[in-house]
This record gives structure tokens, sequence and C-alpha cells, in this order.
């Protein structure tokens, strides 16, 4: 237990875990040691850039401790958090000890109502994060959502219309590629070529249960969305980004509840099959991470190419190194291993100057409603196994 509690510190420097105990953000490592051939180095993606900020944003909803990461990408990209709202006082007195500058407004009326504020984040109860968008985007504001933004297929086509009807960004912060490292080295690799035209992805998202840690809003599929579109909407975004599609669809899915029986509105398993215009893509996603790995799940990614493949091993290489952001390249001249960790991570500066400009480089909305739509549509039309 001491382990893992050391792992989770890790992942969040200094944030204390709310009185419900939920899960810290998974993609970020505050220390790891580089490769045996180089020097230890010690890696923080909390280092901001001194720089003016550009913008001003603030926090409705900190139902899953994914808000950190999320600050914190803005602030890195240049973002200035003035202030926060949640209904839930331990939440509230948790996120003060982290951010004991910005101000704790007194209801969501009085954030969506400042002028001033360009953009709100949230990782509010699941199903509650489109509506509270919808409400963001309808007083002028961006948006950033934890995933899954959108728990149904209703919801998504509201985000739509209201999203199309007012022009703000509707973002998702799919951290498994947006805060892993190894995974943006990916995304340059393939846009270089290393690896030729990418054909295929497959995705396996492991997690580690911990149930005496989650909240009942956990277990309930109305409120988080099922396995698929949950942490499924993760493979799915990666998916369309490394195959380059921008049309696709669910060849076939599947989902089961295994060994958590005396939850009957949970799964703990769950895999599709992606189908799109430039490649295809297989998911896997469980809740079956053994208490004897060092890590909360041991995800990776297989990219397969027409001149090479790339694997991540984005949290630990097993047997190998306990630190994560591995990257494995195989092409026609050589195979090759990367040390990841000293990436840069680019998402919450992207999306800071495309609040700023009114572009989409962090990600086109597009691609957001789409990987949104097919972890949707898969969760929906899922054969239940058990």
């Amino acid at each position: 237990m001491k382990n893992e509690q050391n792992k989770r510190r890790d992942f969040l420097k200094n944030t204390l875990a709310s009185a419900t105990g939920l899960v810290l953000l998974p993609s970020i490592s505050q220390e790891v040691t580089a490769n045996s051939t180089q020097s230890k180095t010690i890696v923080s993606p909390y280092i901001h850039k001194n720089i003016a900020p550009k913008i001003k944003f603030a926090v409705i909803g900190m139902n899953h401790g994914h808000i950190y990461g999320q600050v914190e990408a803005v602030i890195r990209g240049g973002g200035e958090l003035v202030s926060y709202y949640a209904k839930e006082a331990d939440l509230l007195s948790n996120f003060a000890k982290r951010y004991p500058n910005a101000k704790q407004a007194s209801s969501e009326a009085e954030i969506l109502e400042d002028s001033s504020i360009q953009l709100v984040l949230s990782s509010a109860i699941a199903s509650e994060r489109a509506p509270l968008g919808i409400r963001v985007m309808k007083h002028g504001k961006d948006f950033m959502s934890d995933k899954p933004g959108i728990t149904t297929l209703e919801q998504l086509a509201e985000v739509r219309k209201v999203q199309k009807e007012t022009k703000r960004i509707y973002s998702i912060m799919f951290s498994e590629r947006f805060e892993n490292k190894a995974t943006v080295k990916a995304g340059e690799l393939v846009k270089a070529g290393a690896i030729g035209k990418v054909i295929q992805t497959i995705g396996m998202g492991p997690h580690r249960i911990n149930l005496a840690s989650r909240p009942a809003w956990f277990f309930d599929k109305k409120q988080f969305g099922g396995i698929l579109c949950d942490i499924g909407s993760h493979q799915c975004d990666q998916f369309l980004f490394f195959t380059g599609s921008t049309k696709a669809e669910v060849v076939s899915s599947q989902v089961a509840n295994y060994t958590h029986k005396q939850y009957s509105q949970f799964e703990d398993f769950g895999d599709m099959v992606l189908r799109g215009n430039e490649g295809t893509g297989y998911v896997r996603v469980d809740w079956f991470s053994p208490d004897g790995l060092k890590t909360w799940g041991d995800g990776r990614l297989t990219i397969l190419g027409t001149e090479g493949y790339i694997e991540i091993r984005k949290n630990i290489d097993i047997a190998n190194r306990d630190s994560g952001n591995n990257l494995y390249l195989v092409n026609n001249k050589e195979t090759k291993y990367i040390d990841c960790n000293n990436e840069v991570l680019p998402y919450g500066e992207q999306l800071v100057n495309d609040i700023v400009n009114r572009t989409e480089t962090a990600m086109s909305q597009e691609h957001c409603f789409l990987a949104t739509e097919l972890s949707i549509k898969a969760q929906k039309f899922a054969r239940i196994l058990v």
C-alpha cells in the first residue's frame, strides 16, 4: 500500500485526495529516472513558464481528481486560474489548498456571468459535464471537460448544435494522448513518416479498481457512461489521431461485469473494433490491474504502419523500468528505444492559443465530437457478455 501511495504522489505533487478518494490524474508523473545511459533527471510538468497569462479561466465541478491535471495544463499554456466552484465542501477545501490564490465563487452563476473569464474547466460527474458545457458556451465561454465529455447521443446532438451556434470551443481532455509524453512523441514520429502510413492502432487501457476509494456515481452507468464511453473514449481519440481518419464506425463492441456483481450497473471489461476511412483499430479496456503492478495500469498503444511500428508503454515498462513514457520504434532502418520523459506537453498551450486566436491547433472540433460519438455508440450497442 505504501508503494502505491508513493506512485500516486508522483502523479500529482502535493495534491490531497478528496474525502471520496477520487482517482488522481494517471498520465502525469512528477519524478522519473532517465535511461541508464543518461544522468538522473527530474521532470515536472508543474514547472510553469514565466510568461504573462494570456487568458483567465475558472473551474466548475471537481468530482474527479483529473481536474488538477486539467488546471495544470492550462496554467502551463498561459492561463490564469481566477475562480472555482463546486457543490461539495470537501472537494472545495482540497482545491483551495492546492490553489490558494484563486477565488472561491459563491455559485456557478457567478463564474458564468463573469465576462473576464474566457474558459471553464470541469471534471463534474460525467453525465453532468455536457449540460454544464452547454451552459458555458451559451454564456460566451469556451469549455474543457474531463473525459468522457459527453455520455449520450442526445447530449452529443445538443452539444453539437450549441457549439455550432455559439462558435465556442468544446474540448475534452483525452489525457492518455495529451498528457502522456511518449504518445506525444509518437505523434511527431508518425507525422515525420517514421513508420510509413498508419493502418491500425491497438489500444490497451487497463486500470486498478481501488474499490474502497470510489464514490457511488462511479458504479452507476447512467452517471459514468459505461466503460467504453468512459475510458474507451481515450482509445477512440488515439485511433482517429494516429490513423488520420475523419470518418469512422464501430464494427463491433462488447462489455462485461465479470467480478463486481455487487454493482449491477458497473462494467469491468470492454472491447471494440473500429473502422475508419484511413485505418482500423482495436480497443480493450478493463479494471483488472493486479495489486502486484507498480502503477495503476500497464497502458499500451501499438501503432502499425506500412514501414514499421511503434509501441508505447505509457506508465511502466514491466521487468525493465518503473517509470513511464517509454517508446519503442521499429522500422526498416532500426530498432530503437526512446525515453520520452523530457518531451514537452503541448496541449495546454495550444488550447490557450486557440482560445485567443479562434483556431483549432490543439484538436479540431470535429475530431473531438467523432471520438466521442464512437465511444458512445460502442457503449450503446455493445453486446453484453455476462
